[in-house]
C-alpha cells in the first residue's frame, strides 16, 4: 500500500517566546519492506534553517531554530510511503526463544552486533525483578519464539487497559505494572523490558497505523494518532515487530518512523524555548490516508 502521512504539532503559548530550538523525528525511514518516497516539512513561523541529519540508530532527524518572537509554533510533516505486504505470522521464527538468545550472543554478523546494543536497560525501560516476573510465564524453556512473543503480546493486551491520560512520558514500568493502564508507548516499554530481561534484543519502534473506521462509518480525516510497538531480533531472520496494543504482529498497515532504545530516543518533537510563559496548549493531529495498492 502507498500511504500519505500528515503529522501536525501545534504549540500555543500564553506569552511570547523569544526563540525556539527543536529536533523532530517526523521523517519516515527506509526499512525492509518500506520506502519513503518523499517528505515535506513546514514550520510556522519560518525557521532560521532546517538541518537534516542521521542519528546513531540510522533515523532521519531534522533540527530547526525559530528566532523571531512568537506565541504559536506549528510543525507539519507530510510524507508519501510505500509499504509492502507482510505475512500475518512472521516466518523463520519458530526456533526456541532460548536458542535465539544464545545465537544472538555468539553471532559475529554486523546485524547481530548492532542488535546487541538493544540488550541493556535504558532510561525509560528499567529491567526490574517485577518485569522479569511478568515476562517469565510466556517464555518456558524450549518454547518457539513466535509462540512466546505471541502470548506476551496477548497477555499485555488483556492485562492492561488502554486509557489515554492515565500515564505520561515520565511513567515508569513499576507504575505501569501497578496501575495496569496506559497507552501504546507504555505497553511497548513493558514488552521491550520483558525481552531484555530474558537476554533478547528488544527495540522501541515509533510510527503510524492505518486505522480502519467502525463498520458503516466514513473515515474521519485527522482522527489517527502516532503509534509505537516493540521489535525482537532473530539471527538470520532480522527484526520481528509485534503490537501489544492491538494484540497482533505488525502488517502492511504499519508505517515505521524511527526506532531506538525507548520513547526518549525517538519522541516526535522536542527542544528548548526561551520564554517567561508558564503554560502552553498542545494540539497534535495525525492523518494516515491509503492512496492505493502497490503494483
Amino acid at each position: 500500500m502507498t500511504y500519505r502521512v500528515l503529522h501536525r504539532t501545534e504549540y500555543i503559548y500564553e506569552s511570547e517566546v523569544s526563540a525556539s530550538y527543536g529536533e523532530l523525528y517526523l521523517l519516515p525511514r527506509d526499512v525492509p519492506g518500506q520506502v519513503c518516497r518523499s517528505t515535506e516539512v513546514l514550520i510556522e513561523p519560518e525557521p532560521h534553517g532546517l538541518r537534516p541529519r542521521t542519528d546513531f540508530f540510522g533515523n532521519r532527524v531534522a533540527h530547526f531554530a525559530v528566532l523571531e518572537p512568537h506565541t504559536r509554533l506549528m510543525v507539519t510533516a507530510v510524507s508519501t510511503v510505500d509499504v509492502e505486504r507482510r505475512a500475518s505470522v512472521p516466518l523463520a521464527v519458530d526456533q526456541p526463544w532460548d536458542m535465539v538468545r544464545d545465537r544472538l550472543h555468539l553471532d559475529p554478523s554486523a546485524d547481530a552486533f548492532e542488535a546487541r546494543g538493544f540488550l541493556l536497560g535504558s532510561p525509560k525501560v528499567v529491567v526490574s525483578p517485577a518485569v522479569c516476573a511478568y515476562a517469565a510465564p510466556s517464555f518456558p524453556t524450549g518454547r518457539p519464539l513466535v509462540e512466546a512473543v505471541g502470548e506476551l503480546t496477548s497477555r499485555i493486551h488483556g492485562d492492561f487497559a488502554y486509557e489515554p491520560g492515565a500515564t505520561s512520558v515520565r511513567t515508569t514500568l513499576s507504575e505501569l505494572l501497578e496501575g495496569r493502564k496506559g497507552v501504546c508507548q507504555d505497553f511497548t516499554h513493558l514488552a521491550v523490558g520483558c525481552l531484555r530481561a530474558l537476554g533478547l534484543a528488544g527495540r522501541y519502534v515509533s510510527g503510524y497505523l492505518d486505522t480502519a473506521p467502525p463498520p458503516g462509518r466514513a473515515r474521519v480525516v485527522g482522527a489517527d494518532v502516532s503509534h509505537a510497538w516493540p521489535s525482537v531480533f532473530v539471527p538470520d531472520a532480522g527484526w520481528v515487530d509485534f503490537d501489544p496494543t492491538n494484540d497482533c504482529f505488525v502488517s502492511d498497515r504499519y508505517i515505521t518512523n524511527a526506532y531506538g532504545r525507548d520513547y526518549g530516543d525517538v519522541s516526535p518533537l522536542k527542544g528548548v524555548i526561551f520564554t517567561e510563559s508558564k503554560h502552553h496548549e498542545l494540539r497534535v493531529s495525525v492523518d494516515v490516508a491509503p492512496l492505493g495498492r502497490l503494483n
